[in-house]
Parts: structure tokens; C-alpha cells; sequence
């Protein structure tokens, strides 16, 4: 940036990768490229009018040169500004010139003719230049006489302090605004140059583009300079376009952080989960009881650095939303609303518990949210107890003991076998393949890559969209490897063992990026950089940014069917669908459960054992197996082949067993043995 404090004039640089801009094709116009076809708009008006070919277009026209009254008037020692590029003299000098007769070259080389001193700056507060005779700049007087001629009860001082400046190609004066304005404007565009500012394609393409632009930027402060604010935060968000309130909110955002604390922000109904090292915000809007939002905000407060991860905002944020359905049905079912929790009682989570049935059974929520929600409440209000909040004293010191949820208030765990497993089926993910190149057609490349990085190897969506360029190795015996960080549980550095297919696919994206980033090491790069605002390659795809180009490609597909001819639904298609495929391909291959954690990098088999189900064959062939070795106590074998049993006696012997290292053990004989 080149920012010059004496006349607080910020210019844009044309190599800067964010705020950089692109010039006009057309020779000495200086101006940027605003619309596609490489020319600015009056050349480009002036293109279309002469109907030549844009290569000849740009040989031979001439940009416009320098604007109005920008040059110093051509006299030697003159401080003037000129009129027009054409006259080349200042507004006395150009009457001077009149009143002899001269031309241009006699009159500046006429004797009498000397310089004169400058006249001082333009008296409006935003204009850097300076004037000539009249108390404005050349632009300025232009502006005042239509301004005057069209209200003649204008007040001038005021339309000194709030017109804007004489646009000029990427620079954007400052000047007018309040020394703490200036300054935080200043900081914002140093935090979105920087990469301060967390962007979404959507707000990039709505807002901005990928790049923060001067002609954005300009109309920014000049609504500042005509609201006279004195802080950036006493612009009033109703009655601004869009765009300049998302520059007000994410500049305000950036200049918050400065103080920003862990202990500033618990006491705020909104947190900004920067503080607490994450992104985004946490909201505790939705509970209306002062008593519960404050016992919520202290659970929180006490949660965030427990976990790890990137989901961690969402997932406290899940459990607000959970204590806020909790809110909601005090509110709406009591004469106190709630507010008043030594009035509470079991009857309140009887009506909670009906609530949830309710929204289910009306289909706001699903049976395993309700359930979930259920189980968030219950903890969020055993905590309280444990943390001490309801002793004497304390914020909930009359809370009932009864205002709580026991165990049998929560739905029950639905059986394994009527759970809709996540998995895609063979034939629906067969299907997607086949359909990947039109996930190329409608997207970038790196989009298509993730997906199939994730339908190869079953990592999670941000593992692969975080992959770097040097992520491929190989072990002692010359098999391709996966180098991956798994950002959820920390553990960085994790090895893969992946087929000779996925390695080519990797390899080739890895020669694609060297080529597009040249000049960047090989370390920084990224296997899959984002198209937006990344000159270097430095900067990856977001999950995000990939679930939504993933559900837009799904939902554009025609039906999918399954093998019975049954068309699948594609809400079940997503992303972190593919991590319970890949779990699920290997189980039905027969990989043992231990081999399946590493290969899912779980630490416990529990965890492992949820992302797969034992399926009918697997079933089939363990009773197969052990029906062959079942003899009676007479040493007869009592079933002399598998293959005589019936389809119905090999679901009776599935049911009432579970499955424990080593052996079968019926339900009543487990029962039992805990007793």
C-alpha cells in the first residue's frame, strides 16, 4: 500500500495480490479493468462504438491521459494547476494567453510571462488538489456551480465537509474523515490485505469480488464523510446498501479483536470465538431467562478448551441451540416464562420432553436430534449441580432438584439394525463416479479432486481439503503412502497406505499446482489452492466452500437408483458420507476391527465400530462356520451341513446374541454373568 499521511491519500497498488488491479489494454490509459474484455469502461464504450477488432483497437487508439486540473500549468515556476490537459496552463495564465494572442509555445517563452505562487489547497475537505483563483479545485467549482444552480438554499460550509473527492484511478482520499475514522479504515484494509478477514465465496462474489477495489472502497468512506460519524461503529446499519455493510461489520469485526479477551467476552450475549481461538461466533440470543443464559454462557465458557478440532464453535453452539429449545418451552408454557427458577419443577421437563415429541412428530426435528437434544439438556443441568451453581449463594441456589432429566427421560438408542446406516450403497457410489466429470465441468478442478480424495481414502473433509503439495510417499516396499494431518483428534503427521489409482490422481494435481506456482516452494503449496484471492498457492480449499459445490452437483443429478430400481435420496449424499463408505467397504472385505481403527485413525474400537454394520452375508457365514462344529453331548454332530439350515434359523440364532472378542454370547447369559 502507499498511504501518505500529509494529504491522507491512499493508493492501490497494481502487483499487490488482493489489492492489486489489472490496466487497461489500451496504450497510456492508466485506468483498471472493471468489466471483462481487458479494457476499462470508456475505452471499452469506445470500442464497441468504433466496431473494429480489439486487437486493433488497442494498436492503435490512445487512452484519454491525465484527468482535469491533475498537471501543473506548463509556465516554468508556475504552482498552479492546469485547466485541461489540452491548454496546458492555469486559469490565469490560460487568460493572459487569450488577451495577447499568443500561441502556446510564444506565450511560454514570452519574457513577462513568470509563475505564480499557489493558491492553496481546494476548500472542500476531501480534495487533495489544489485550487486556482476560485476557492475550489477545477472539479470542485465545476460540481458547486450545479450544485448552487440546482438548490439555491445549499449550505456551502456543509457541502464542503461532505462531497466527496474528484475520483482518480485507484486512489481513495481519507481526508475529511475523523482522525479515529481514518485510522480504522486504515486497519481494515491492512487485515483484508493480510488475510485477517475470513471470506466466503458467497460474500466475495456478492460483496467485493476476490479482491478489495478502490471504486469499493471510495464509496465506502465517502459515506462516512456524508454521515460526519466520528466512529466507524455510529454508522447506522439500515439504509446502506449491502455491500457497505459488510465492509462496516467485517472492519468493525477486525478492529474489535484488538481488545478482544476471554474474559471480555463471557459477559456478552454474542462471543466472537476468536477470543477463544476458533472462528465465528457463539450466540446465546435465543434463551430468554437471565438465570439460564448466564448458567449456559458458564458451561460454555468452561467447555471451549476441552475440545479440539474445527468443529468445536459448532458443536457448543449446538449445545445452546439445544438449552434454548429448553428456553422456549419455559416461555411458552408457563405464566412466569421461566424467569423464575425456584418455581420450576419436574412438571417443566415433563412439557420440555412432550415439546421435543412434539416437534418430531410434526417433523421439525428428527428422532436422533431429539434424542441428541435430550442428552445435551440433561448434561447441560447435571453440570449445573455438579459445578456447584445451586449452592447457597450461587446463581441457581433454589433450583429445584427435580428440575432435571434422569435417563429414562432420554429417547431410547434405537436398535443397529433399524438405524439407517450412512454409508452409500455400491450402486449410488458407482453412480457418482461415473458422474465426476461433470463436477469438473460445473466447478473448479480442485473441487472434483476432493471428492474423489475422499471417496479413495475415506479422510475427512478437511483433512483432504488441507492436504499439502508434498503429501505422497512411499514405504519400505515402494507402495504409495498418505501423508495427513488429523486435525480433529491433533494428530499430525498420520501415514495412509493408498492404491497406485489415488497416487496418480495425486500426482498429477501435484504437477498441475507446481506449474501454475512456479516461483513458490515447494512447502508452502497447497494440493488443492483456492481460485480465490491466492497469487501463490499458499492458501487451500475450504470444506465449506466443497459442501456446497458437492450438494449444488448432487441435486443437479438425475435419479439415482438403487440395485430393486428404488430411486435413493440424495439428502444422504454428502460429504463425510464417503468416510463411512470407505469404513464400510473394508469391514464387508473382511479387515479386522483393529486394522480398521488404524486404517480410520480412531483410537478406540467403539469409535471404529460405529461407522460400519455387520452385514446379512458376514452374519451368514459366522453361523456357517460354527454350525459345521455344534455337537451334542452324545458327541453327535447335530447339524451335518451348514447349508441345510434354513434362511429362518440363521436370523433366530443372530437374535438376542451380541458379538464379543473370541465368541457368541446370548443376551440373558450376558445379563447374567453382570449380575
Amino acid at each position: 500500500m502507499s498511504w501518505n499521511p500529509e494529504v491522507r491519500v491512499l493508493s492501490f497498488p497494481q502487483d499487490h495480490p488482493v489489492l492489486g488491479w489489472t490496466p487497461c489494454l489500451v496504450r497510456d490509459c492508466g485506468k483498471s479493468v472493471s468489466q471483462r474484455g481487458g479494457l476499462c469502461i470508456p475505452c471499452a464504450q469506445r470500442h464497441a462504438a468504433s466496431g473494429v477488432p480489439l486487437e486493433e483497437f488497442t494498436a492503435q487508439t490512445k487512452g484519454y491521459g491525465p484527468a482535469t486540473g491533475v498537471g501543473n500549468c506548463g509556465v516554468a515556476g508556475c504552482a498552479r494547476p492546469w485547466v485541461t490537459s489540452g491548454a496546458a496552463l492555469c486559469q490565469a495564465h490560460a487568460g493572459r494567453r487569450r488577451t495577447l494572442g499568443l500561441t502556446l509555445p510564444e506565450f511560454l517563452a514570452h519574457p513577462n510571462v513568470v509563475g505564480l505562487p499557489s493558491a492553496g489547497p481546494c476548500r472542500v475537505a476531501a480534495c487533495p488538489r489544489a485550487r486556482d483563483v476560485r476557492l475550489y479545485c477545477v472539479g470542485h467549482y465545476k460540481r458547486w456551480k450545479a450544485a448552487a444552480s440546482s438548490d439555491p438554499d445549499l449550505d456551502e460550509q456543509l457541502w464542503r465537509a461532505t462531497t466527496s473527492a474528484i475520483a482518480e484511478n485507484q486512489v481513495v482520499s481519507l481526508r475529511g474523515l475523523r482522525a479515529r475514522v481514518v485510522t480504522e479504515v486504515l486497519y481494515g484494509v491492512q487485515q483484508r490485505a493480510v488475510g485477517g478477514t475470513k471470506l466466503t465465496a458467497s460474500a466475495l462474489r456478492t460483496f467485493c469480488g476476490t479482491k478489495l477495489t478502490a471504486s469499493a472502497l471510495r464509496t465506502f468512506c465517502d459515506l462516512l464523510r456524508r454521515r460526519q460519524v466520528t466512529s466507524m461503529a455510529e454508522l447506522p446499519t439500515d439504509g446502506i446498501s449491502p455491500r457497505h455493510f459488510w465492509m462496516r461489520n467485517t472492519m468493525l469485526k477486525e478492529i474489535n479483536r484488538l481488545t478482544l479477551t476471554p474474559e471480555s467476552q463471557r459477559h456478552h450475549d454474542v462471543w466472537d470465538a476468536t477470543a477463544f481461538g476458533h472462528n465465528g461466533t457463539i450466540k446465546f440470543t435465543g434463551i430468554s431467562q437471565p438465570w439460564l443464559r448466564e448458567a449456559v454462557k458458564r458451561w460454555a465458557f468452561e467447555d471451549l478448551p476441552r475440545r479440539r478440532g474445527d468443529g468445536v464453535r459448532s458443536a457448543v453452539q449446538c449445545n445452546v441451540n439445544s438449552a434454548a429449545l429448553l428456553s422456549d418451552s419455559l416461555r411458552l408454557q408457563r405464566d412466569d416464562r421461566g424467569e423464575l427458577p425456584w418455581a420450576l419443577g419436574r412438571t417443566d421437563i415433563t412439557a420440555f420432553c412432550n415439546r421435543m415429541a412434539y416437534l418430531q412428530a410434526e417433523g421439525t426435528v428428527t428422532y436422533a436430534t431429539r434424542r441428541k437434544i435430550c442428552g445435551q439438556v440433561k448434561k447441560l443441568l447435571d453440570w449445573t449441580r455438579t459445578s456447584g451453581l445451586t449452592r447457597r449463594g450461587q446463581l441457581l441456589q433454589r433450583l429445584p432438584g427435580d428440575f432435571a432429566l434422569t435417563r429414562s427421560d432420554i429417547p431410547a438408542r434405537p436398535d443397529d439394525d433399524t438405524v439407517a446406516s450412512r454409508d452409500l450403497p455400491a450402486e449410488i457410489l458407482r453412480q457418482l463416479c461415473q458422474a465426476l466429470p461433470t463436477l469438473e465441468a460445473a466447478s473448479v478442478r480442485e473441487i472434483r479432486i476432493a471428492v474423489e480424495l475422499m471417496i479413495d481414502t475415506g479422510r475427512r473433509p478437511d483433512e483432504v481439503c488441507q492436504l499439502p503439495w508434498d503429501c505422497l510417499t512411499r514405504d519400505d516396499d515402494g507402495k504409495p503412502v498418505l501423508i495427513y494431518d488429523n486435525f480433529k483428534s491433533q494428530r499430525f503427521g498420520r501415514r495412509l497406505p493408498i492404491p497406485e489409482a489415488t497416487a496418480t490422481l495425486i500426482t498429477e494435481q501435484k504437477t498441475r499446482v507446481q506449474q501454475r506456482f512456479p516461483d513458490t516452494a515447494l512447502s508452502k503449496l497447497k494440493l488443492l489452492p483456492t481460485p480465490l484471492a491466492n497469487p501463490h498457492g499458499t492458501k487451500s480449499i475450504n470444506d465449506e466452500a466443497v459442501s456446497e459445490r458437492h450438494r449444488s452437483w448432487v441435486n443437479r443429478l438425475p435419479d439415482l437408483r438403487l440395485a430393486d430400481g428404488t430411486v435413493f435420496d440424495k439428502a444422504k449424499i454428502v460429504p463425510y458420507a464417503y468416510r463411512h463408505t470407505y469404513a464400510q467397504r473394508h469391514a464387508d472385505a473382511g479387515v479386522p476391527v483393529d486394522v480398521l481403527r488404524d486404517l480410520m485413525n480412531h483410537k478406540l474400537l467403539d469409535t471404529s465400530q460405529k461407522y460400519y454394520r455387520v452385514g446379512e452375508q458376514r452374519r451368514r457365514e459366522a453361523v456357517d462356520r460354527v454350525a459345521v462344529m455344534q455337537f451334542d453331548r452324545h458327541g453327535d454332530r447335530i447339524w451335518r451341513t451348514a447349508k441345510a439350515l434354513l434362511d429362518s434359523e440363521h436370523v433366530r440364532r443372530a437374535v438376542g446374541e451380541v458379538a464379543v472378542p473370541l465368541r457368541r454370547v446370548h443376551r440373558t447369559q450376558q445379563r447374567r454373568r453382570r449380575r
